[in-house]
């Protein structure tokens, strides 16, 4: 018997060899939601129901182009004037608003994200309105019933720009992690953070900030996978410490009202505006990009003339800063999350096309400005 055997070697289906070299995909925003507390007040009615007949005071409530602002009001005596409220009964009143916004927004911002509490690897909490240890995280997980073991960073006392802050951070964990999904959430309760006396200083913060949150689903995809349709890529950050002016936005202890009270330098839209160009020129450059391939521009509403003063100094026209002002308007200074409430809005209109830049820019103490280059 004769045995024979066929020796032929079968064709080779060759797969490309991975990229070493390809840099990881930038991480994507793929959800957003924002919650606020439960009653608005026109500038009016806060002026009466807190009973302030300065008509210095007044001005500044009627001109500072806020319609509205959500805000916890303090509770009664009996002759129904509100109560003082000492630092202890404030920093209880931060916990409680707070974590309650947070959770619903973080609700919301994983619904839009077609994603679960139990997706959640990185939790990311920003606050400036109260101390707290423990801190947001690990309340929000606690109360949300979020894996304890979820990687967890808490930004606290950043201020305003702090929402660019954390999305760094965010973003970053998402890019090293992909496919798994990081959560941010902004939540100040500025309600918890004033001081009452007849001062113009105090004046012109109580005229500003309204409580709010906003959280943000953030996910970079994973091998081939491009991401969902109309996520946001993060493309870089820029930021500049402006070292001369860091007094000039404080949060700090007053003596005699036995509170930490806010101040803000009049001088502050006149200093962010003239850095403004510097940082963004900055932030283009990097990605050989100018002012004029910017589609949508999504600034921090920090206030009637830190808005024009930043508008004015890049150059915008009031429709590329239209959601600014309307979310100052009717929510008033919402803080580190007001960038992305105006972000929700963009998304609402329904106007952004693949390919697009934008530009988000935020401001705060230190003085400081951050901002992120980013793409549909």
């Amino acid at each position: 018997m004769t045995l024979t055997a066929d020796l032929t070697v079968p064709e080779l289906i060759c797969l490309p060899a991975p990229d070493a070299g390809a840099p990881p995909a930038a991480a994507q925003i793929v959800g957003v939601g924002t919650a606020v507390t439960g009653t608005a007040y026109s500038q009016r009615e806060l002026l009466d129901l807190f009973r302030i007949e300065d008509p210095k005071v007044r001005s500044v409530f009627l001109n500072s182009a806020i319609a509205q602002r959500h805000v916890t009001l303090p509770p009664r005596g009996e002759d129904g004037a509100f109560l003082p409220e000492p630092q202890g009964d404030l920093l209880r009143k931060h916990r409680r608003v707070a974590v309650d916004m947070a959770c619903r927004a973080v609700r919301r911002a994983l619904a839009d994200a077609g994603a679960g509490l139990t997706d959640v690897e990185y939790l990311c909490c920003v606050t400036s309105t109260g101390f707290l240890t423990p801190g947001l995280t690990a309340l929000v997980i606690r109360e949300l019933g979020i894996d304890p073991s979820c990687h967890r960073v808490d930004v606290v006392g950043m201020g305003c720009n702090a929402g660019l802050n954390a999305l760094n951070a965010t973003s970053a964990w998402a890019k090293a992690n992909p496919g798994r999904l990081a959560v941010m959430v902004c939540a100040e309760a500025c309600s918890a953070a004033y001081v009452m006396d007849s001062s113009m200083r105090t004046a012109v913060v109580n005229s500003l900030f309204g409580d709010g949150s906003a959280a943000i689903a953030v996910r970079a995809p994973e091998g081939v996978d491009a991401g969902p349709a109309g996520s946001l890529r993060i493309l870089g950050f820029r930021s500049i410490l402006i070292t001369s002016a860091l007094d000039a936005m404080r949060y700090d202890w007053d003596d005699e009202q036995h509170k930490f009270s806010f101040f803000l330098d009049p001088q502050i839209p006149y200093v962010v505006g003239a850095h403004a160009e510097q940082v963004v020129g900055e932030l283009l450059a990097g990605a050989g990009l100018r002012r004029r391939d910017i589609g949508h521009w999504l600034v921090h509403s920090g206030g009637k003339k830190v808005i024009d003063a930043v508008r004015v100094n890049l150059g915008l026209t009031r429709h590329d800063v239209r959601h600014t002002t309307g979310v100052l308007r009717d929510y008033g200074n919402l803080s580190s999350g007001s960038f992305l409430f105006s972000y929700e809005r963009l998304l609402r209109e329904r106007v952004v096309a693949p390919g697009d830049f934008g530009v988000l820019m935020t401001m705060g103490p230190g003085s400081t400005i951050e901002t992120a280059l980013v793409q549909w």
